[in-house]
């Protein structure tokens, strides 16, 4: 189901994770505070078609370009989750994009993400499929509540370790 780009005027309060990497967490729909240096990080189709949900209010509030399916763009990121003809991209895929992602914001540290629920609307996955993608992602990120269990939870070989 896609998200109205309506939904994305109001300014969330940034929570702060109870985790040690001090990652924060927004309200789900919500657009980053003005103050800050925000790239807003939504999920795309690699046409760059942004019509709908969090990717037409990157295209209106952050400069996202109409055609730019991949990579930074304006003062947002298009992270695909669909190809050119609007299906869904494989799971693989979505992976490797995040991936991508992560190692574009990694090179650049001096910006705050502020991640939607990428892949979670008209792509159709779960949040608990893709929010622990993300799991390792530094301090400058700022996710949807919804991710915040997924995004904090240790791997059980974590948890197993440190009960012996």
């Amino acid at each position: 189901r896609g998200l109205d780009a309506a939904r994305y005027r109001r300014r969330p309060r940034m929570l702060p994770s109870r985790g040690p990497l001090r990652m924060m967490f927004h309200a789900d729909g919500l657009l980053p505070p003005p103050e800050g240096n925000w790239v807003f990080v939504f999920g795309s189709n690699l046409a760059g078609r942004h019509g709908a949900g969090a990717a037409k209010a990157a295209r209106q509030y952050f400069g996202a370009e109409m055609g730019v399916g991949e990579g930074f763009t304006g003062d947002a990121y298009a992270l695909p989750t669909k190809d050119r003809s609007l299906s869904t991209l494989s799971w693989p895929q979505v992976r490797l994009s995040v991936r991508t992602f992560l190692a574009a914001a990694a090179a650049r540290p001096d910006r705050q993400y502020f991640v939607t629920r990428v892949g979670c609307g008209l792509a159709g996955f779960a949040d608990i499929e893709v929010a622990p993608l993300f799991r390792n992602a530094p301090a400058n990120f700022s996710f949807a509540e919804e991710w915040r269990r997924f995004v904090e939870a240790r791997p059980i070989e974590e948890v197993d370790r440190q009960d012996d």
